[in-house]
């Protein structure tokens, strides 16, 4: 993961600027941190750092916590969370790409984001002449079976990817053909290998005769917020073009990843 940047240009507004850098800070963090560890990380003098975390719990944007001597994210900064939740960001901001990359290639790409052991399809773009594929809007499958769910599931932690696939039970098959992801060695070991690719890939584990590809959406730490896919024929496109196609989504998943965050930092 990043850590936010400690040297920055002069801004014009030097203390929105500052509050919005603790923030980030705090949002980027497992858990609270002491205002002296703010004032280091983002090298701000103490006494500011103490005067702004008391506008901000004031607000309830954060909360100090006394036993701790620590500081985390308040009441409020939560509602501005479910408040972007509900304005479906995601879904505004990845429409347009997956649109533009469906022109392009001429095969159906897909949005999903995760849900507990399942990937939840938020938006579908079908190409034209291409038959209709089980990954509509608001559609669930379990994320190990899907190439969106592969790719988020290749981007989190391991430890997290363990704690959603404790035994065998987690473990299920959408076809008669038992599936050669059915336990946690050979998901980490599936994962891993996504990982060194950059994409992951699924041949007719969801539907026979159909392959996927697919990249992360990761947002300014680093954590999978969502996946592009594209679904296609599997004799249509060769195994030996999927890598090239891959690049493509991965960089659409790159875009939306900007999109998301607004701009990247430099």
């Amino acid at each position: 993961m990043q850590a936010p940047p400690t040297r920055r240009s002069p801004s014009k507004v030097p203390a929105a600027d500052n509050t919005l850098r603790i923030l980030k800070l705090l949002s980027a963090k497992r858990g609270p941190l002491a205002a002296s560890t703010i004032a280091t990380t983002l090298d701000l003098p103490r006494s500011s750092v103490y005067h702004l975390l008391g506008v901000m719990e004031a607000s309830g944007f954060v909360m100090h916590l006394p036993e701790e001597q620590r500081y985390g994210l308040g009441i409020a900064a939560f509602e501005l969370s479910s408040a972007y939740s509900r304005q479906e960001p995601l879904s505004r901001l990845g429409r347009p790409l997956l649109a533009a990359l469906v022109d392009r290639i001429g095969e159906s790409a897909h949005l999903a984001v995760l849900h507990g052991r399942d990937v939840l399809y938020i938006v579908e773009e079908r190409a034209k002449h291409r038959p209709s594929l089980v990954t509509d809007v608001g559609v669930r499958l379990p994320s190990h079976l899907t190439a969106s769910g592969r790719a988020i599931l290749a981007a989190l932690p391991k430890s997290q990817v363990r704690a959603l696939y404790p035994n065998a039970a987690a473990f299920t098959s959408r076809t008669e053909v038992p599936d050669p992801i059915g336990k946690y060695s050979a998901l980490s070991a599936h994962l891993e290998q996504v990982r060194r690719r950059g994409y992951s890939t699924e041949n007719g584990e969801i539907t026979e005769g159909f392959g996927s590809v697919a990249a992360a959406v990761t947002d300014h730490v680093g954590w999978p917020v969502a996946a592009v896919a594209v679904t296609f024929l599997a004799e249509k496109v060769p195994p030996g073009e999927w890598p090239a196609l891959a690049r493509r989504v991965t960089k659409v998943a790159g875009e939306l990843s900007v999109r998301i965050y607004g701009r990247r930092e430099g």
